[in-house]
């Protein structure tokens, strides 16, 4: 099948979706050609694929923009880079991949070509064997990485061979490990039981409780006995349920006198249940220190030291989007100056760090299951508004704007406090 490309169009294209190799003289770059091959197949960044384009080479010109020199190969280069690359597919990629393959004119000299392998993303996930070791490869901007950690995880769930943490289902709890008490309270509160239906009806593999949830259990894969899916224990679990399945699934709340560590500890809660008892305590605590200050010389005399919809939608953004795969509980610490809210996991990997800052950033989920669920409990705004909300409700009572500092394993939101 014939693809009718235009290499100028393609310079101008997302660098996520364009390789350029100068050519393919060594074993080195032809590794490096399939392992861009097989990022684009596993196709993170939801493109459809990707182009690696043989022949060209990216420079810079006198200004310091972006230029490319169409070198193009001679026949006999072309065949071999062709047939390296191709058997390279064939033998140290699994599932192997097959590119299209594509000769185009060389703008710059009719006596060579340039090559282009077209890759077109499919429902598995790719391994590039290199030596002893198979690596998952993704594409992030111009670079082709490894997928470690959070974005292995994340390719994983894209290609369904696992499912997201929160879905995922437990083996090690069933029917017992849930507070009924809890359960009936809380999808009560949402407004999700149905009058046709017994709270029981749900202790199953196939009744779900809202329509973007699945069941709360799942069939174990050897004895087709049920068993849990994760949101279902966190949300509704019982206490020693949670915390002996996941000991580190808690948050601790310090408060200090002053504005660092150095001064007493005042005082400090570690708070335990499922994730909707931890939130409401958390509120609940933090609620104190919203306090309303006067001053009757202002045009606005009554202010609040922190605004309560900043605070809580801080504090629901850090239980709800956290990594509950890394084993670290959250930790919020009150200074006399500011809150520092610090939730396990990084963001996650699509989302633009800059544009997360300034509260514009595209909505990614992490845990579907927690954020849809704390939305019916009404805790938090819908998809993408947490930090907009958080920076529009601290500028409105006249406090500083909040600060995002953004770690490979966490991210903190801080709350300075009102200036008044």
């Amino acid at each position: 099948m014939a693809y009718n490309i235009d290499l100028k169009e393609l310079s101008q294209r997302e660098s996520e979706k364009v390789e350029w190799k100068e050519n393919g003289d060594s074993n080195d770059i032809i590794r490096s050609i399939v392992k861009t091959i097989s990022a684009f197949t596993n196709d993170i960044a939801n493109f459809g694929g990707g182009y690696v384009v043989c022949g060209a080479k990216e420079t810079k010109d006198e200004y310091g923009f972006p230029k490319l020199v169409f070198s193009g190969l001679t026949a006999d280069k072309l065949k071999e880079i062709e047939g390296k690359v191709l058997q390279h597919c064939r033998d140290y990629v699994s599932p192997s991949i097959a590119p299209l393959v594509q000769e185009l004119e060389n703008p710059e000299d009719a006596q060579r070509r340039i090559l282009v392998f077209i890759v077109i993303t499919d429902s598995q996930a790719h391994t590039y064997r290199d030596g002893e070791t198979s690596n998952y490869y993704v594409r992030i901007g111009r670079e082709t990485r490894i997928a470690r950690n959070g974005i292995l995880r994340q390719l994983l769930e894209n290609k369904r061979q696992i499912e997201s943490f929160d879905k995922r289902p437990n083996p090690n709890v069933d029917e017992k490990d849930i507070d009924s008490l809890l359960f009936r309270d809380c999808i009560n509160e949402m407004g999700l039981l149905q009058a046709t239906k017994q709270l029981e009806d749900y202790y199953s593999d196939k009744e779900q409780i809202a329509e973007f949830v699945p069941p709360l259990f799942a069939k174990k894969s050897l004895d087709g006995e049920l068993c849990l899916r994760n949101f279902a224990l966190f949300m509704f679990g019982k206490k020693d349920s949670i915390s002996l399945n996941f000991p580190d699934i808690y948050t601790i709340l310090s408060i200090y006198n002053g504005t660092d560590r150095s001064e007493p500890t005042g005082e400090r809660y570690s708070l335990t249940g499922s994730i909707i008892e931890q939130a409401k305590k958390v509120i609940g605590l933090l609620d104190t220190l919203t306090y309303t200050t006067f001053d009757k010389t202002s045009e606005k005399p009554n202010k609040e030291k922190y605004p309560k919809r900043a605070l809580q939608e801080a504090v629901i953004n850090a239980i709800v989007h956290r990594d509950y795969e890394i084993a670290e509980p959250i930790r919020m610490t009150v200074f006399s100056d500011r809150i520092e809210i610090r939730s396990p996991g990084t963001l996650h990997w699509g989302v633009d760090r800059e544009k997360f800052k300034a509260g514009k950033a595209s909505p990614k989920w992490r845990n579907q299951s927690f954020a849809y669920l704390f939305n019916k409990l009404r805790l938090t705004q819908s998809e993408g508004q947490g930090i907009p909300t958080i920076i529009r409700t601290m500028r409105e009572e006249g406090c500083p704007d909040p600060v995002f500092e953004i770690e490979e394993e966490s991210v903190t939101c801080i709350l300075p406090a009102n200036p008044r």
